[in-house]
């Protein structure tokens, strides 16, 4: 456990220089505070929450919250990918400036971090789930969390430091240290509790509770799926393709008896390895006919593109099943035990994933699907704001909101912007534009490095690093980014406009303009 004379020690010395804390007075208590309940799913996107969707899937309890409070609707991430949104999260800093670029860096966690300042501030904090960050978590009381990403069965945590394997789905698991962790906790102060769940990352290992959803369902393939990328040299160069690039084994679960069906067959047979024999039996029923479908069909072509994509689309929904089954529980019991009107409750993803959107699976790039991630708060007593909010935000300012809830003055170092205006019900003056920066190649999915500017019509990309290509987008007219304008007659004027807004937002932001992260060689 870290007191606040340790935090200081891991490096958060002149802390009332920035404004470290705003304890509250002898006269206030501490109980009066709100609580702060911060969910998050790993790659869960928005077309897979039914308040922002319902076309695909329904998330009663998710849409419960949204409902009873506010729903975001242009809410997104400044880099789209795991680590990185993370440690964006917890600092309120872009990637540059946090440190952690890519999901090979580790975290400094001798940072400045929304976490140490709540508990700075009076509240008990805890973490448990998907960390992913490579260093021990700081600024919690209690904490216990996946080692790297984590297995979805009979999972290995990190207990305050001491690994312990446990037995079950990760999904119930998390919510049920969560849960176990708010009864124990206490009670005299308030609480920031982490819940951060594994699921839906790749590569969707469903609980058995889940097998009986979309038995008989034909998902809509979206419209885009066979897109052919004409003007977009960075798009058709990444290697996410569901048709082309989604593993037969590892991703689909097609593990055969006979050994007939090879790639990503070695990685998952280790995970099937870590069942027990009672879910070993449960997922042998309920897979092996899929197994004998696809060696029966025998597929080709698009065809096969589209017969994988329905079963990638089974097994993700699945994953957001169990998360929304047990957003319900936790839910739950903040009613039961009458923790449910002074609680900030949020609920989002570390970024938006593609459901098969430009034919894709996984995320990084600065397109839609995976720039934009949902976003739902139900706020504790007192504020005013219902329904939708319409202003675009950003991970970045979710760090600053949740201290500004908890009456925790901000650090002059983070880069987000406080949300509690809007949750009052207020219309400030707000951003017009947002920066978005992804530095992971060479790596996993060959996806380019690119940044970028986002407004409301326009999105202006630039890809480098072994390429050099813009790309632009009208919004309004070309929602899905089919479309690449950059170059063509009659968009020179918005073009140079938003270069200028780009290169505001990179000084703005404390963008070095020769990329840090480039080899020297380059």
């Amino acid at each position: 456990m870290l007191n606040s004379s340790k935090l200081f020690m891991l490096g958060l010395g002149g802390a009332a220089a920035i404004g470290i804390s705003s304890c509250v007075g002898p006269e206030e208590k501490e109980a009066e505070k709100p609580n702060i309940l911060y969910i998050m799913a790993d790659d869960h996107a928005y077309q897979a929450l039914s308040c922002y969707n319902g076309k695909l899937n329904q998330t009663p309890n998710l849409d419960e919250i949204a409902q009873e409070g506010v729903q975001f609707t242009n809410s997104f991430v400044t880099n789209s990918i795991c680590a990185p949104s993370r440690a964006v999260l917890l600092t309120g800093k872009h990637s540059h400036l946090n440190g952690v670029i890519d999901n090979r860096k580790p975290f400094d966690s001798t940072q400045v971090t929304f976490p140490k300042l709540l508990q700075d501030a009076g509240y008990q904090t805890a973490m448990v789930g998907k960390w992913h960050l490579k260093t021990q978590p700081t600024g919690f009381d209690y904490w216990k969390v996946l080692p790297g990403q984590g297995d979805y069965y009979n999972p290995v945590f990190i207990d305050n430091g001491e690994r312990v394997q446990e037995e079950g789905h990760s999904t119930n698991l998390i919510t049920d240290f969560g849960i176990n962790w708010l009864k124990q906790r206490d009670k005299d102060k308030p609480f920031n509790l982490m819940v951060h769940f594994k699921a839906p990352h790749r590569n969707w290992m469903p609980d058995s509770a889940e097998f009986d959803k979309f038995d008989d369902t034909q998902f809509p393939l979206p419209s885009n799926f066979f897109d052919d990328y004409e003007g977009r040299k960075a798009a058709r160069e990444q290697a996410m393709s569901i048709w082309k690039d989604m593993r037969m084994v590892w991703d689909l679960k097609l593990l055969d008896d006979e050994g007939e069906i090879e790639n990503g067959r070695g990685g998952f047979k280790s995970k099937m390895d870590r069942m027990n024999q009672e879910q070993r039996e449960a997922w042998n029923e309920e897979y092996d006919p899929r197994i004998s479908e696809f060696k029966e069909k025998d597929l080709e072509g698009k065809e096969l593109a589209r017969w994988k994509y329905q079963q990638y689309l089974t097994d993700y929904l699945r994953c957001i099943s169990a998360i929304d089954r047990n957003v319900g529980r936790i839910m739950d019991y903040l009613e039961e035990q009458g923790l449910a009107e002074n609680t900030l409750v949020v609920y989002t993803s570390d970024q938006g994933f593609y459901l098969g959107e430009h034919g894709w699976f996984d995320k990084r790039f600065m397109y839609n699907e995976s720039m934009r991630t949902p976003l739902i708060m139900k706020p504790p007593k007192g504020y005013e704001s219902k329904g939708k909010i319409e202003e675009m935000v950003q991970n970045l300012d979710w760090a600053p909101t949740l201290l500004d809830v908890a009456g925790v003055d901000i650090p002059e170092e983070m880069q987000g912007r406080s949300l509690k205006p809007l949750l009052q019900g207020k219309k400030p003056e707000w951003r017009d534009a947002l920066y978005y920066h992804y530095y992971e190649y060479p790596g996993a999915h060959s996806v380019k490095r690119h940044y970028g500017i986002r407004t409301e019509r326009y999105k202006l990309m630039h890809f480098y690093y072994d390429i050099d290509t813009w790309e632009l987008y009208d919004l309004k007219e070309d929602p899905k980014e089919m479309n690449n304008l950059y170059g063509k007659e009659g968009y020179e004027d918005i073009t140079q406009k938003l270069k200028k807004q780009l290169q505001d937002l990179r000084e703005k932001y404390k963008v070095q303009e020769q990329d840090p992260w480039l080899p020297e060689s380059n």
